[in-house]
């Protein structure tokens, strides 16, 4: 069963997976790897932004020098309620998936938080209030297994991928990696929420907004992304990506064998993020697909690859209302974005 929409371009999607690789690379940089002109790679991707079809983004993983907190929270809605429950939950800087589903939930939420304390405010003083919920269950991430945000576009040869690589200095930058990441300061959080919206501002423009240097700004972002502080995250907007259609896979595997098994589903194609979970099963893994169809195909694919997993529940969304900072509208396109809280309120 096919959604109907027409994808994008080959071209558009490989200006994407460049900007991947390479997310504050220069329009020249880009040229010379995908053989565009630095003009043509710029109305491109003005265009792509302008429209809602793609979108480049940063978010903190990091509070201080703590990893953040994730959960998985199922919602059920009073009858009718669930688009504008979606709707109000989108505009909180916690949630960065917020999925209209089928099956037992309603709604199906990405929330992060500093920690455990913050996840319980939010959800007692925030979503259990909302008028249109009727129960809310929550699955907290044990552990991330892949960073949230990571495609599988490959649009790019490998040539490409190599030659884009050795102009931006991105190998140097991945061994230059430091193991302890940077206290976050305020102009760090300030940087952050600045760059939620659109990863590819100018140095120039964010010193203008922050009131500093060119020179310390360029500093600290290559400090934060040294010290693994920043998710970046480069996407089309599903419907016209060529995968649609987000789906959630609860399974159960052994505790041994999770480690063999999470390495067997990140090398499938559809796989965008495997979380170790509570509650009744251990692990959940978020898909992106083609089609409805391709479900059943995907989770033969995962007993395949893993043969201790067993599924043991599937949801498919009916309508994605946000990814990461960026709020979708009903036609499947970015309408805007939700800026990061600052750190006087509790989230990065």
């Amino acid at each position: 069963m096919s959604t109907g929409e027409s994808v994008l371009g080959e071209a558009d999607l490989s200006l994407i997976h460049a900007l991947q690789i390479a997310p504050r690379a220069s329009w020249t940089q880009l040229s010379a790897a995908l053989g565009a002109s630095p003009d043509t790679l710029a109305r491109r991707w003005e265009h792509l932004t302008a429209g809602g079809y793609a979108w480049s983004s940063l978010l903190a993983a990091r509070s201080g020098t703590d990893a953040m907190l994730y959960a998985w929270v199922e919602l059920e809605c009073v009858a009718g309620a669930a688009e504008t429950t979606a709707t109000e939950v989108s505009r909180d800087p916690c949630t960065l998936g917020v999925h209209q589903v089928t099956g037992d939930a309603d709604l199906v939420l990405l929330v992060v938080c500093p920690d455990l304390y913050a996840l319980d405010a939010y959800l007692a003083g925030r979503v259990r209030r909302l008028p249109g919920v009727l129960r809310a269950r929550t699955h907290v991430v044990t552990r991330l297994h892949n960073r949230p945000y990571r495609s599988r576009i490959e649009q790019l040869t490998p040539g490409q991928v190599q030659l884009l690589t050795e102009i931006t200095g991105g190998d140097r930058r991945a061994r230059a990696r430091v193991g302890t990441p940077p206290n976050l300061t305020a102009l760090d959080h300030r940087l952050v929420a600045e760059l939620a919206g659109d990863a590819r501002r100018s140095a120039a423009e964010l010193a203008r907004q922050c009131g500093t240097s060119e020179s310390t700004v360029r500093r600290r972002l290559d400090a934060l992304t040294a010290g693994g502080v920043l998710h970046h995250h480069c996407l089309p907007a599903p419907r016209f990506s060529g995968r649609p259609v987000w789906a959630m896979v609860t399974t159960d595997v052994p505790p041994l064998e999770v480690p063999t098994t999470v390495a067997a589903l990140a090398r499938l194609r559809q796989t965008r993020l495997v979380t170790s979970v509570t509650g009744p099963h251990n692990l959940a893994v978020a898909l992106w697909l083609r089609t409805v169809d391709e479900l059943h195909d995907v989770t033969a694919a995962l007993v395949r690859a893993a043969p201790a997993l067993r599924i043991a529940g599937t949801a498919l969304s009916l309508r994605t209302h946000k990814i990461g900072a960026q709020v979708l509208g009903p036609d499947g396109r970015r309408t805007h974005h939700v800026r990061p809280d600052t750190p006087g309120r509790g989230m990065v």
